[in-house]
């Protein structure tokens, strides 16, 4: 395999520290112990570190330097103007619950009178720097001042594609949300919205949003970190949002492991009306395989949590990992028609895409 150029490996290395994926953020923190939590050990916190059973772990900084310094990426275009922007309305009362897609991992979800974002990122660079790191191809599917009052921020994790301080900032400013994400991540939320009260959940706990949504949080095989000294001790989640229209079950990130969270799921929550589930960011498999799933992995986590239907994201915003931008949903259809699953069932979604659940359904 041809090795990238200086050039290149350097900008990717700087990448890296936003995407998370590989661990090598720009910040580094020097604190002993546990930069963010203090709490009793569990089955997936030791005291200072959370982990995941069964023991997937982040890979080794050699491994990500190797990844960097040696894989063949395909290209990706700069900008791409396929976004159809979606005007929202002030709020959905009554049973229906609406779910616009903003792009990456990032949700409005509009249910019961309240306005939920999930992961929110408006920012044009997923990256702890201004000037570097992976850069939007895709516009967001609503302009953040196209955005109704937004009531509640759920939070997955730590990554930088998934919490974005300047957002968070923002969203501050303008609306003083409630924020809700797992444990260790509000210490990191406050330097964006000082003063806020988080609500922070361990695995299979849950919170009342309102008086008709509630909000769980479920395990996932994944891991956290802002830097090279702070790796995992802030926990991650998936959600599962009780609504009157049905459950949504909300993937942030996810490797597979052996199917257990996704079986687990299934057990928990017994009727899921739709999951979001991520179909990018997959590729070398032999350094991804552990912290994201591919698309048929995606098409086997809808199976075993025996969602009714799904929608796929985390794909062709920011170029993050070495497949096409267009590859996912290629990909996607494929393992579909593999298994015998009708493509409607199964969307990947593009910036913009809207979508209603009914009592009815």
């Amino acid at each position: 395999m041809r090795p990238i150029s200086r050039r290149t490996f350097w900008k990717r290395l700087t990448a890296a520290g936003a995407l998370g994926a590989a661990g090598l953020g720009m910040t580094v923190r020097s604190r002993p112990a546990n930069a963010y939590y203090s709490g009793p050990v569990s089955d997936h916190f030791d005291g200072v570190h959370f982990f995941n059973p069964g023991g997937t772990e982040p890979p080794s900084f050699g491994r990500a330097v190797n990844l960097y310094m040696t894989q063949q990426w395909e290209p990706w275009p700069t900008r791409l103007s396929d976004v159809k922007q979606d005007r929202p309305p002030p709020e959905m009362n009554g049973s229906a619950t609406r779910i616009t897609f903003i792009g990456h991992a990032s949700w409005l979800i509009q249910t019961a009178g309240l306005n939920i974002l999930v992961d929110p990122v408006w920012s044009e660079r997923a990256s702890p720097l201004s000037f570097a790191g992976p850069k939007r191809i895709r516009p967001p599917g609503i302009a953040f001042e196209a955005l109704p009052r937004i009531d509640v921020v759920l939070v997955t994790h730590n990554h930088y594609d998934h919490l974005d301080h300047d957002t968070l900032a923002r969203l501050w400013q303008r609306d003083r949300p409630r924020v809700v994400t797992p444990l260790g991540n509000d210490t990191i939320i406050r330097e964006a919205m000082p003063g806020v009260a988080a609500t922070t959940l361990d695995w299979r706990e849950n919170a009342e949003l309102s008086p008709r949504v509630r909000l769980h949080a479920e395990p996932t095989v994944h891991w956290s970190a802002r830097g090279l000294r702070d790796r995992r001790h802030a926990l991650w989640a998936s959600f599962v949002i009780e609504t009157p229209a049905g459950n949504v079950y909300a993937i942030g990130d996810t490797g597979f492991g052996d199917g257990m969270t996704f079986r687990e799921i299934a057990r928990r929550h017994q009727r899921l009306d739709l999951a979001l589930i991520p179909i990018g960011a997959y590729e070398p498999r032999w350094f991804m395989r552990g912290q994201h799933i591919d698309p048929a992995e995606a098409v086997e986590a809808f199976g075993l949590s025996g969602a009714h239907a799904a929608l796929g994201h985390h794909w062709g915003t920011f170029p993050l990992t070495s497949e096409a931008h267009d590859r996912p949903p290629r990909d996607l259809a494929k393992a579909l028609a593999e298994r015998g699953i009708a493509s409607g069932r199964f969307l990947p979604v593009l910036p913009g895409h809207v979508h209603v659940l009914s009592q009815a359904a």
